[in-house]
């Protein structure tokens, strides 16, 4: 099939406005003109930003125009100005009424909270699909998730939080030691997950005691509107405050003030070297950073072919490969490359390519034209310097539609080298020494996972033993990913600072704080009077269960 053909089926993929499911359908474009403040809605009257999905409908004339979603408030630096005041009014250098509040009355406030938006799933789970091109089926696996992942924390912050419902004696001291709230905490999640990762940081910011100022993503803002309800009623005026507008302005504005505590960024570490460095006390700024990653699969000669396909498949390829835990470099043994090269092809012609509310459907339009462009880029950039597109179809696009595109063989000096894609765009190189492969993991500037195939223990466990020092999940004999989300989430190098998962994120977004009094009958008694007085929120041996 040439490339006229191709890109004629590529453009016929796009529905007509009759195609969409009638459950799918957005039926009127949302204009958002409220923005949460204070614990107030207040309406906007000033300058708004059109959002249009990567979805495009095909006109009667063949022509493709995208879908108007909506819009949203593009707010400036005062409104910034009065988000800080609020959150800084709410945090009062700690004696608000949010940080002070007893533990289980912040898990009731998470719960209700997590409630109303169950109460609106369908709503949400269509606009991630329409704004950033995500599967119907995992846009629901995407809310889903994150609400498993809100019960999840909510369990584990009452094993915390009993754990640490007693006195401990050590050498004449009496103390009490509790994890405490770090302050103004800002939450910028990504894209590409726009639910999921940024609850994995605002939820367990919030549920400690801090303050947040939210940052909703540039794709995946609208998703939040049917929320602020339930941010507005369910927590204290204050405790969470919505910033809009262009990021590179109000951001580092934000930071800027001097008032943040925590920075919490699901991004790019150039975004971040920035942001850490507007702040006037680096000194007292806490970062806990989720940053990109160029995830490796290494084939050894003796990996089973099948799985091997079948787990890259996945791994380069879920949702676009638009995840920071893709593989985004295969590594293939030369003496396997032909036969994985071949069954690897093959399986990427049958994946289904169409709009994201079609069932079985892999490859969704991107959620940016800017994206397509760079996967051209980086493409001709390879082929330029020898690679080649071994599929059919590879690299052929149509507004934000882009197929698949194996480039083989990527080599040093190529963008796809050492850039991370961020794309469907998939790089190979091949290897005699598994020494290169294990080299380029070494020399690589971030951290974060590795895949290892193969089935000789022996091997196996030579490349475990030094790659568990390069980044912070090796895998054998399965994709890159970051679930299940009780196991730690970290990375090395420029791929994160600080480690996220269910029971790390708490400890992350607070800090072990302790009181203590001499170990004498006065003190035993006082400590007595304030516990069974129930006088003190944080001196108490109350369990949660």
């Amino acid at each position: 099939m040439n490339l006229n053909a191709i890109q004629e089926r590529l453009h016929g993929l796009f529905p007509t406005e009759a195609d969409i499911p009638e459950e799918c359908r957005i039926l009127a474009p949302l204009h958002q003109r409220a923005i949460l403040l204070n614990g107030e809605m207040k309406i906007w009257k000033g300058e708004t930003r059109a959002v249009h999905s990567p979805v495009h409908l095909r006109a009667a004339d063949g022509s493709l125009a995208p879908v108007e979603l909506g819009s949203f408030p593009v707010t400036g630096t005062e409104e910034a100005d009065a988000a800080i005041a609020a959150a800084a009014a709410a945090w009062d250098n700690g004696r608000g009424r949010w940080p002070t509040m007893p533990v289980a009355e912040r898990i009731a406030c998470v719960e209700n909270f997590t409630n109303q938006i169950v109460a609106r799933r369908r709503e949400i789970v269509n606009l991630i699909m329409w704004e950033i091109g995500k599967s119907l089926a995992d846009s629901e696996k995407e809310f889903d998730r994150t609400i498993d992942y809100i019960k999840a924390t909510i369990a584990e912050l009452k094993n915390l939080d009993n754990a640490n419902s007693r006195f401990q004696i050590v050498d004449g001291t009496i103390a009490q030691i509790r994890r405490s709230p770090l302050g103004v905490v800002l939450c910028m999640g990504p894209y590409n997950y726009p639910m999921n990762e940024t609850f994995t940081t605002l939820i367990p910011a919030l549920i400690m005691g801090n303050v947040v100022l939210f940052k909703p993503p540039r794709f995946g803002v609208l998703l939040y509107y049917p929320m602020l309800e339930a941010f507005r009623s369910a927590f204290p005026a204050g405790v969470i405050n919505i910033v809009y507008g262009q990021g590179s302005v109000v951001v580092p504005h934000v930071m800027a003030s001097g008032k943040v505590n925590v920075l919490a960024l699901i991004g790019s570490s150039k975004v971040a070297d920035r942001l850490k460095k507007a702040h006037p006390k680096t000194n007292r700024l806490r970062a806990v950073l989720g940053l990109e990653a160029k995830n490796a699969a290494i084939i050894l000669p003796d990996a089973d072919v099948e799985l091997t396909v079948k787990e890259c498949i996945a791994g380069t390829l879920s949702f676009n490969g638009q995840r920071c835990t893709a593989i985004k470099m295969i590594l293939v043994h030369q003496a396997i490359a032909d036969q994985f090269l071949r069954r690897f092809n093959e399986e990427i012609s049958r994946l289904k390519i169409g709009m994201p509310w079609e069932r079985g459907v892999t490859v969704t339009p991107l959620p940016e034209m800017q994206k397509v462009d760079y996967m051209n880029e980086c493409i001709a950039d390879a082929v330029a310097q020898g690679a080649k597109v071994l599929n059919a179809g590879g690299g052929a696009s149509v507004e934000t539609l882009f197929h698949p595109a194996v480039v083989f063989p990527v080599k040093e000096g190529m963008k796809l080298y050492r850039e991370e894609q961020f794309g469907p765009v998939i790089p190979v190189a091949p290897f005699e020494d598994v020494e290169t492969a294990l080299e380029y993991v070494i020399s690589s500037d971030h951290g974060q996972q590795v895949s290892i195939f193969g089935s000789d223990p022996d091997q196996i466990a030579q490349l475990v033993d030094p790659l568990v020092n390069q980044v912070c999940r090796v895998n054998i004999n399965c994709q890159c990913q970051r679930s299940p989300d009780v196991f730690p989430f970290a990375g090395r190098k420029d791929s994160a600072e600080g480690t996220l998962s269910v029971h790390d994120a708490l400890r992350a977004f607070s800090i072990r704080t302790m009181v203590a009094a001499k170990q004498t009958e006065p003190s035993k008694r006082l400590l007595d009077n304030i516990v069974l007085g129930n006088k003190s929120n944080f001196v108490n041996t109350r369990f949660i269960l």
